[in-house]
């Protein structure tokens, strides 16, 4: 080989990986692009017999997420991508077409139905968004256009837990396509799939992740939808980054623990709340799974209780707009996740100035009652 000049010593001074060098850990493959010998090796993967060509399209740490998430959810295949939200659009865009009709849960997490009121307008999808609680309100909801059912497992932020059989047997009796958002009870409680959901999505940046330290979307099912929802992935840009999926990932392998935990810490907590007289009512769902009903808990404040104080009386329990981390933390609906919700619609849903919602992390069951007891207490 010719003997090459410094400047170009900086750009290639790494070696090749030899195959014999296996990591424990799964290697973060940060690359934008993939190399070939010559042409005829890039063809392959064109041909289908080489998995990578360049990031956008797919990579391993990605695909570690997508195919991860189907194996837990009993699914035929799965893609990753930049946010839950975008998951959500992929599914949407892999069913729905110009023209063509969509009914879903009126109470949605407020991006959802930000997107579903507004966005899908400009593809020419409308939306129709109706009480789920009553499946013959969805029957009558559907029209000769409609060919998905949108809904949550457990919806955000009063918990209500979709009556998923009812709905898989409304789908497959009028052949509609059905997505649901599982992002609350996670594959370790329920597995919507199981029950014949088409399409399921999750916000990755909340419990599979785990830590509060990255943003991506997983979008799992039969593998036809997946395959025309990758198309429109790559073709929109809504692919995730490599390291991205390594850190989600890497917070996947502890989702199992962290959730026995932080349901067992939800369930007291809720217990504690429902017997305090600072508290109007306690939303914290039932008959989610025998292993649990979930880390997520909301709560109306009563009357007399302060809402700005009881937020400055947290202690040590975090504010944030988002949740499922590891820490316990806190949130408004009214001024964060449901802000761009109409104000008719969030009052015939119940959210009011009085709702908090709270997410339970891991620490100690008599730490978090005790924080919020005491905020309750100073808000009086």
């Amino acid at each position: 080989m010719t003997e090459i000049n410094f400047n170009t010593k900086t750009v290639h001074f790494q070696t090749k990986e030899p195959a014999r060098n296996t990591s424990k850990a799964k290697p973060i493959y940060q690359t934008s692009a993939f190399v070939f010998t010559d042409l005829d090796d890039m063809e392959s993967f064109f041909e289908g017999e080489k998995e990578y060509l360049y990031s956008r399209y797919s990579n391993p740490n990605t695909d570690d997420l997508g195919k991860g998430i189907a194996i837990l959810e009993e699914a035929e295949d799965g893609v990753a991508t930049s946010s839950g939200m975008s998951a959500i659009l992929a599914g949407i865009l892999a069913v729905a077409n110009q023209g063509d009709h969509v009914v879903a849960s009126d109470d949605l997490y407020g991006g959802t139905y930000q997107l579903f009121a507004q966005e899908l307008l400009n593809f020419g999808i409308e939306v129709s968004f109706v009480s789920f609680e009553d499946i013959q309100k969805v029957r009558e909801a559907i029209t000769d256009k409609t060919v998905l059912i949108y809904t949550e497992s457990v919806t955000n932020p009063l918990l209500r837990v979709e009556d998923l059989r009812e709905v898989m047997a409304l789908a497959k009796e009028l052949k509609i396509k059905t997505m649901i958002d599982n992002t609350f009870a996670t594959p370790y409680l329920l597995q919507p799939t199981k029950l014949g959901a088409n399409l399921v999505v999750h916000s990755a940046t909340k419990y599979i992740g785990g830590h509060s330290d990255v943003t991506a979307g997983v979008l799992v099912g039969e593998q036809d939808l997946i395959a025309k929802a990758k198309s429109k992935i790559i073709t929109l840009g809504c692919n995730l980054s490599p390291f991205e999926a390594w850190l989600a990932c890497r917070g996947l392998k502890t989702l199992s623990v962290r959730m026995e935990r932080q349901s067992r810490n939800a369930q007291a907590l809720a217990e504690a709340l429902q017997a305090h007289e600072g508290v109007e009512e306690v939303y914290y769902p039932k008959f989610v799974s025998e292993k649990g009903n979930g880390a997520m808990v909301s709560m109306d404040l009563a009357e007399q209780v302060n809402v700005e104080e009881f937020f400055k009386s947290l202690g040590w329990v975090k504010i944030a707009p988002t949740l499922a981390g590891v820490e316990t933390t806190v949130s408004y609906p009214l001024r964060t996740s449901h802000r761009t919700v109409p104000e008719t619609l969030r009052n015939e849903l119940g959210i009011g100035k009085q709702l908090v919602r709270i997410s339970v992390g891991i620490e100690d069951e008599k730490d978090i009652i005790e924080a919020f007891i005491g905020a309750i207490e100073q808000a009086k």
